[in-house]
């Protein structure tokens, strides 16, 4: 059985600069943003006035939810911006945007992902030159994955609940470079409830080379529908099971305080059943600031069959 591990993903365009009393200080390309961060429970190595001084935006809670809230910004600061990533030949380029719930459009620890997603595709087109893998995104968000997968050359299905987070998505595509592929039909956007789109796959008997899984704690489908991670994720990875390939990967993140990477390799065995040896990792995807102090950010679990 194989030991937890924690990634730490190098991209240029992302740097943690402190973290703490429940907040963290961030570097996106040239734009530095302060905002919430329940798991930073220790106190910060910068003072607060640092921190007023460096962030060109913080974030502030309206007080009735965790995630809701708005933004302050510095005179000049801008509300949108673009992040580059690159891993080897590829080079990815994300369109960043202050949203009312905390998020800006990425998340950087899930570069450790996407840099095995695109070694996994490049690793199967090299094995069968002429079958282009298919690659299912669920929970897909502004695309991260979605681009790397398309930029080893798989063919993609990208599904989100929410149409304007496809937009964007779309939107990172064509600053990536990876418009007119998606306009060939490489990627299919699709807005739907994972979960209902999954089980419509099932009874289509499609399958699929590989399958990215990041749900979220909780969620809405577009039609309303409700998605709680405690009582979808069996569900999901049993149909993750009858949609994936013998010789496919599955890359499983989880971000809810609580759960643990051994939760999600038990959970995934209880459907898949073990991979060979040496064929699986799990761990938590964490980021050091400049103190050195190291914030987790989530866990994952994956496997190449």
């Amino acid at each position: 059985m194989n030991e937890l591990e924690v990634l730490q993903p190098a991209l240029a365009g992302y740097e943690l600069i402190d973290c703490g009393d429940g907040a963290k200080l961030e570097r996106f390309g040239n734009r530095v943003v302060a905002r919430p961060e329940p798991q930073a429970l220790w106190k910060p190595s910068l003072p607060p006035e640092e921190w007023a001084r460096l962030a060109d935006a913080t974030f502030f809670r309206d007080g009735r939810s965790e995630e809701r809230g708005e933004w302050k910004l510095k005179p000049g600061a801008p509300e949108r911006w673009t992040m580059e990533y690159s891993h080897g030949p590829m080079r990815l380029r994300m369109r960043l945007a202050l949203t009312g719930f905390k998020h800006v459009g990425v998340f950087p620890e899930q570069a450790a992902n996407w840099d095995f997603i695109y070694d996994t595709v490049l690793e199967m087109r090299r094995g069968e030159s002429d079958t282009i893998p298919k690659v299912l995104n669920l929970f897909a968000y502004t695309g991260g994955a979605t681009l790397a997968a398309r930029a080893a050359g798989a063919g993609v299905t990208h599904v989100d609940s929410v149409k304007q987070t496809v937009g964007w998505a779309r939107d990172n595509a064509a600053l990536s470079g990876l418009e007119d592929e998606a306009r060939d039909g490489a990627v299919r956007w699709i807005v739907d409830d994972a979960l209902k789109f999954a089980r419509r796959e099932v009874r289509r008997e499609n399958l699929y080379d590989g399958m990215i899984l990041d749900p979220p704690a909780y969620g809405r489908g577009p039609d309303g529908e409700k998605w709680v991670l405690a009582e979808g994720l069996d569900e999901m990875l049993s149909l993750g099971a009858r949609l994936l390939r013998p010789r496919g990967f599955l890359v499983l993140n989880l971000y809810s305080m609580g759960l643990s990477a051994i939760v999600a390799r038990t959970a995934v065995h209880a459907r898949f059943g073990p991979p060979p040896p040496l064929q699986e990792q799990l761990g938590e995807l964490a980021f050091t600031d400049r103190a050195g102090k190291q914030l987790p950010l989530g866990v994952f679990y994956r496997f190449r069959r």
